[in-house]
């Protein structure tokens, strides 16, 4: 006896999204449908009988947790897949509890997702066992879908990410810094977007992981300093604002890079000392010793350099003091929650004196109320970037943004 094909039902609250998978699985010969609500979800499971589900974790209705739980309250033996954005710990987490539910997951989708992954779901055999239920180890059981055909999907993304550079498809947006004290303007930093065809722009987190792995992380980078130079030097040619732009572990050990931005920065007539590299932690403690060479290179050259995200890796003491850095951002995660949390409240002020200690500007991401810009202005940071002041925007808002706040002149 024949069995029967298989049907794919997708949920997610981006249609794009939805489209793309479904774009997948018809590669596969699988039929499909995709929704963007809830509702619409368990009314198509109950009238298309679908084999093959797709959840994303975070739903503005329900989330994924709540929705594999429903799902086990009906009996639902289709096969599910869980699709999200979130930290991998967290996917782990809500895998294991759909698992425990006694629903058939068989794995967790990363965004954004690679093509291998979807089709491994849908081609698993039909003859293997569903992962055992309430075991410690079933996520490391289970089918790994960020796994399969890896050479395939990264082959694939490469493709897509080279014809998105190539059609300036990368676009940039700009997130202002105030002094705390005197809240006014001090810089800007400098953050991309990819906007694609269809569907809503895509943030970093989304696709900058795969430019590192695909080797384009240089021609993403420089694509965005210059664009962001040539606004920069056009709308701020002669003033002490900064400009802020993030760059990778991989930048670093590119010998030539610094060159062809300072090439750049000549270019476009701007003192290379208005510019500030941002390097996360993580990036700048992969290897030490070269991350020493490059950034005493950037600078010799008179760019400015900051260490991101400070607070959220592992770095020992002694690598922050070796590195030339000129400032230290906290990382958002403990300026949102200072006002609430005096654990955060303690992290904040301590790095603020750290950086200060070490004759260090200091900046607090996450700034979202008047609350919290009012103790950081306590503890003595010196600038402040966060939604509270003004969330990131095109460059045309920027001015915009200015004259509503200062009028033509700063």
């Amino acid at each position: 006896m024949s069995m029967p094909q298989h049907r794919l039902l997708i949920l997610d609250d981006d249609p794009e999204v939805g489209r793309h998978i479904g774009l997948i699985a018809e590669r596969a010969g699988t039929p499909w449908r995709s929704v963007v609500r809830v509702q619409d979800f368990f009314l198509q499971l109950e009238q298309w009988q679908p084999t093959h589900l797709i959840i994303d974790l975070v739903m503005p209705e329900q989330d994924g947790v709540q929705i594999m739980r429903t799902l086990a309250e009906r009996g639902c033996r289709a096969r599910v897949a869980i699709i999200s954005g979130v930290d991998s710990r967290v996917m782990d987490a809500a895998m294991r509890s759909g698992l425990e539910h006694g629903l058939d997951v068989r794995g967790v989708i990363p965004k954004p997702f690679p093509m291998g992954s979807v089709l491994a779901f849908l081609q698993q055999d039909a003859e293997q066992a569903p992962v055992a239920m309430g075991r410690g180890d079933a996520v490391q059981d289970a089918l790994p879908l960020g796994g399969r055909d890896s050479d395939f999907s990264a082959h694939l993304w490469t493709a897509e990410l080279e014809r998105a550079l190539e059609s300036k498809q990368f676009t940039v947006e700009y997130q202002p810094k105030i002094h705390c004290n005197a809240e006014i303007l001090a810089g800007f930093e400098a953050l991309v977007r990819w906007e694609q065809p269809f569907g809503s722009p895509q943030l970093p987190a989304r696709f900058i992981h795969l430019m590192e792995q695909s080797q384009l992380i240089e021609e993403l980078t420089m694509e965005v300093f210059g664009q962001s130079i040539r606004w920069f030097a056009t709308h701020f040619p002669e003033s002490g604002i900064s400009l802020s732009i993030n760059i990778s572990a991989r930048n670093l050990v590119e010998t030539r890079f610094v060159d062809k931005v300072l090439i750049l920065c000549e270019q476009h007539s701007l003192d290379p000392q208005r510019i500030i590299f941002e390097v996360s932690e993580s990036s700048a403690m992969e290897d030490p010793t070269m991350s020493l060479a490059a950034l005493t290179r950037f600078r010799m050259k008179g760019f400015q350099l900051s260490i991101d995200d400070f607070g959220t890796g592992f770095s020992s003491m002694v690598q922050l003091v070796r590195l030339p850095f000129s400032e230290i951002k906290v990382d958002k995660s403990f300026v949102s929650s200072a006002v609430v949390s005096s654990e955060s409240r303690a992290v904040v002020k301590s790095i603020v004196d750290l950086g200060h200690s070490l004759g260090l500007r200091t900046t607090a991401e996450g700034v979202e109320d008047q609350q919290t810009l009012r103790f950081i202005k306590s503890i003595g940071c010196d600038l402040a970037q966060g939604y509270f002041i003004a969330r990131p925007m095109t460059g045309e808002r920027v001015m915009d943004w200015i004259n509503s706040k200062w009028g033509s002149t700063l």
